[in-house]
């Protein structure tokens, strides 16, 4: 970890490289902050250039040299200067100096840090960068004082000034895998940007003290930061130099924004002198933001508030944070976030004595899905005497948590003290939540209904009732998981939590059967009234995401997925670690990835959601389950098959309603290891049992992958019968009338053109797939007509071929079977000399070339012609270019 990767900055680096080879003669200077990257971005662009071209100088000024008359220029300059000459002689003689060393080669002149260079070595720099044959590169850092001759270079127009900002948020993340080793998870990746600010030297800081402190661990090659942060001396030290001295004043300003950010001014200047606001913000120690009406205080870096809290003792702490929490108490808790504020100020500052404001807290916390805070909200309010309703809110955070059996627990304590019916009907179903998901008892259903039958009130019953449904929706009691939530859709006596928990079961239920329209009408209600059901039951908002992402991934809809990931519930699921919510998002995001053809994305994203959900099972089978599909879109036949032994060790058997996915995953485990008659195999008593299930939505994405298979292994040899082949081509068709959406009529079109249509409908198909983003579903389409042309319309393929090159360059990391066995196979000495002809090289070159005789090659350009199906050289780059997999790539 001693040098990092140079990652990111890749225009800043082009600009540089330009302003050398430039016409316009102009050099350029990178300004900005310290440790955002101005050195290193230097020193590569340095190292870019060609030293037979360029007589390069790389000058490092520093405060040592700063004083000694051309003590900047030290490492450039001869040591002997001649006497007798007026210091512009003096400038003259050095210039000459350095043109007699260029000899005649342009001259590269980058001085970093080039406000620390003494006078007469700036006033040197300005000349060189008058010159016509020399250009000047550079850094200087904000805040600093500049030489005049430096500060003249931009106001002559003799160089550009560019402020270099931090790095943004996908950058970091770039770097942070550079240094690793490794992609970080999300949410690591998001924490780390935002307390470095993006700046590399912080980040370099935070990720060292992480690795020596154990924070950063590797999980199915992810790496996660726990969150804890144990600064560095080094780093610690750094701050401090940033920070500088403060007065009392300045310094109680800060430590109240330290441990009150966001602090609204108003409220802030009640508590401190106004003028030490402004010295504090004059100094860079503050930013004002605004918000809505209200202008918000902020530290200007996140690490300034750790290194403040770090140093203020225990004592004034506390002190700080009963002040922060009267002040808002006093003004009133006008705003969502003031309540949970002002709980968390109180119960740091020991202070709290109020557990209905604690579990209001915690309620509210939770609804936000920040399941840390939450806990330790729920815990004290339930250390306070919160009672029952404490116990069942901390039972069912520490559930979503991974700790069920301390939830199990927290909710015996309290079992033998509840007294009402409203309290026993949460009990019941807090305890059953806990029991079925996180402990896995499938007997918890039967369990929850004897216990649930015992319950008097009808609104108490119907809150059992929900739960009872979506147990044995997840369980496959199919039946009586829509009976019981009928049941309480139309009982008018059911709370509203329990009304939409209901409509979610149905909703997800009708999704798996292919009744997209009646599935997204009913999501669609439930996110109308979450403003009602959050407060009570924020993890309904789970079961939604389950309704609505088995929906847009069965229907084929990639861009729906991309807007879920993308909303709000994402990202507050990951700030506020709520992994289940995180996870099973991730495992969407990578399977639109896979079927965009973004082999290494959908891998990585799934191992992101393996690593996310390894302490829950609830998801954990699905996630293996997608990871071993991104590995075989990627022929990683080992990495699949070990993934698919891991969703069958992980896969919960309470989660029986996500048998489909797994199943079809085993079947291209089965395709990717080249034994394409077990995977039919497979997918044929699977397509029958989903039939039998009544799962039509999962049934049509089965039968595709039979096409798909099937299809491949045609091209080698028979798998299926003919009438196999049509029993499927049929059962598509009816689905086309059963499941709604394009994609059905469009996947039945597919069946029929693989079973007698010609390369123009499957052609067509291709475009349809295409429209949607299916790309490798649209690329093997296409594979297969050009395999067809191949054989009855040979000389005709190049167009066809050209758009196989253009969905293939959309992709990356793609080895389907199809893709695979439906392309000729050609030798090493074949590849060779076909990319040599692509690129328009004659014969007779390439014979003299590869030693070879004219003959020779023209022969195996026959060769070459008659197995892509081509006429000649004209239609031969498209032809090779149309042929992922190869080491030897495109021919361009």
């Amino acid at each position: 970890m001693s040098r990092w990767d140079f990652v990111g900055r890749t225009d800043e680096l082009n600009r540089l490289l330009s302003a050398v080879g430039g016409q316009e003669g102009r050099g350029l200077l990178f300004s900005g902050s310290a440790g955002v990257g101005k050195s290193r971005l230097l020193r590569e662009g340095v190292a870019a250039l060609p030293t037979d071209r360029y007589a390069i100088w790389s000058v490092a000024a520093s405060a040592t040299t700063a004083a000694l008359p051309f003590g900047g220029l030290v490492q450039v300059l001869p040591a002997a200067q001649p006497q007798g000459l007026s210091p512009a002689g003096i400038l003259r003689w050095a210039v000459d100096v350095l043109q007699e060393q260029a000899a005649g080669r342009p001259i590269v002149l980058a001085i970093d840090d080039a406000h620390l260079l003494d006078p007469p070595s700036a006033a040197l720099v300005h000349l060189i960068a008058r010159s016509e044959n020399a250009t000047v590169l550079g850094t200087l850092r904000n805040g600093e004082q500049i030489p005049l001759p430096i500060r003249a270079l931009w106001t002559d127009d003799l160089v550009d000034l560019v402020e270099l900002g931090p790095l943004g948020p996908s950058e970091t993340t770039g770097l942070l895998a550079a240094i690793l080793g490794g992609p970080v998870d999300a949410g690591s990746s998001e924490r780390l940007f935002r307390l470095s600010a993006g700046n590399p030297l912080l980040l370099r800081e935070l990720v060292l003290a992480a690795s020596g402190g154990d924070e950063l661990s590797r999980r199915y090659g992810i790496w996660k930061w726990t969150g804890r942060l144990e600064l560095a001396p080094s780093l610690t030290d750094l701050i401090d130099t940033r920070i500088g001295q403060l007065t009392p004043g300045v310094r109680a300003v800060v430590e109240l924004v330290a441990f009150g950010e966001p602090l609204g001014l108003q409220l802030l200047e009640q508590a401190v002198d106004p003028a030490d606001v402004e010295i504090a913000e004059e100094r860079g120690l503050i930013a004002m933001v605004h918000d809505d009406r209200r202008l918000n205080v902020r530290l200007a870096h996140p690490l300034y508030g750790e290194v403040m809290r770090r140093h203020c003792p225990v004592s004034r702490t506390r002190r700080l944070q009963a002040t922060l929490a009267g002040l808002l108490e006093r003004v009133g808790k006008r705003r969502r976030d003031d309540l949970l504020r002002v709980a968390v100020w109180r119960l740091d500052s020991g202070t709290a004595q109020d557990p209905a404001l604690l579990l209001d807290a915690a309620a509210q916390a939770f609804g936000r899905y920040d399941v840390p805070l939450a806990t330790r909200l729920a815990r004290a309010a339930l250390d306070g005497e919160g009672g029952s309703d404490a116990a069942e809110l901390l039972a069912t955070i520490l559930m979503f948590g991974d700790r069920p059996e301390e939830a199990i627990e927290v909710l015996d304590q309290v079992a033998g003290a509840i007294q009402d019916d409203r309290r026993r009907g949460r009990w019941l179903t807090a305890r059953g939540m806990v029991s079925y998901w996180g402990l896995s008892r499938e007997s918890t259903v039967e369990e929850i209904a004897a216990r649930g039958a015992e319950l008097t009130d009808a609104a108490d019953q119907a809150r059992v009732r929900a739960f009872e449904a979506i147990m044995r929706l997840h369980r496959l009691d199919i039946e009586a998981a829509v009976r019981l939530a009928q049941t309480v859709l139309d009982r008018p006596a059911a709370p509203m939590a329990a009304r939409e928990l209901a409509r979610c079961t149905l909703a997800h239920l009708q999704a798996a059967q292919g009744q997209y329209r009646r599935s997204a009408t009913a999501i669609a209600r439930v996110e109308a009234e979450a403003a009602y059901w959050r407060g009570d039951m924020p993890y309904l908002q789970l079961a939604m995401e389950l309704a609505r992402g088995t929906r847009l991934a069965l229907s084929g809809d990639l861009a729906g997925i991309d807007a879920i990931v993308a909303d709000e519930f994402a990202d507050l699921a990951g700030a506020g670690d709520f992994r289940l919510g995180t996870g099973y998002l991730a495992i969407l995001q990578a399977y639109a990835a896979r079927l965009r053809g973004r082999g290494d994305e959908a891998l990585k994203t799934s191992l992101g959601a393996c690593a996310v959900l390894a302490t829950s099972r609830v998801y954990a089978g699905l996630a293996h389950a997608e990871r071993a599909q991104a590995a075989a879109l990627r022929g990683d036949a080992d990495h699949a098959a070990e993934a698919m032994a891991e969703a069958d060790r992980t896969h919960a058997p309470g989660m029986a309603v996500l048998y489909p996915w797994l199943e079809q995953a085993r079947g291209a485990v089965h395709a990717v290891a080249g034994d394409l008659p077990a995977a039919v195999k497979h997918l044929c008593a699977l397509a029958d049992r989903l039939r039998e299930d009544g799962l039509a939505g999962h049934e049509l994405l089965v039968l595709l992958d039979l096409v798909r298979f099937d299809q491949a292994a045609a091209a080698v040899g028979p798998t299926c019968t003919d009438g196999g082949r049509r029993t499927v081509a049929q059962r598509l068709a009816e689905l086309s009338e059963q499941v709604d959406g394009v994609l059905p009529p469009l996947v039945a079109r597919y069946a029929r053109a693989t079973l007698d249509g010609g390369p123009d409908e499957l052609l067509a198909v291709a475009d349809g797939f295409a429209a949607r983003e299916l790309i490798v579903y649209a690329a093997e389409a296409t594979a297969m007509a050009l395999h067809r042309m191949g054989r009855s319309r040979a000389g005709a393929t190049g167009p066809a071929r050209e758009r196989l090159a253009d969905l293939l360059r959309r992709c990356d990391e793609v080895s389907t079977p199809a893709l695979r066995l439906l392309r000729p196979t050609l030798t090493e000495r074949e590849w060779e000399i076909g990319r040599l002809a692509a690129d328009g090289v004659t014969s007779r070159a390439i014979a003299e070339r590869l030693f070879l005789s004219t003959r020779t090659v023209e022969n195996h350009l026959q060769r070459i012609y008659s197995k892509l199906g081509v006429a000649g050289r004209a239609e031969l780059r498209a032809a090779l270019r149309s042929m992922p997999g190869h080491d030897g790539g495109d021919p361009a």
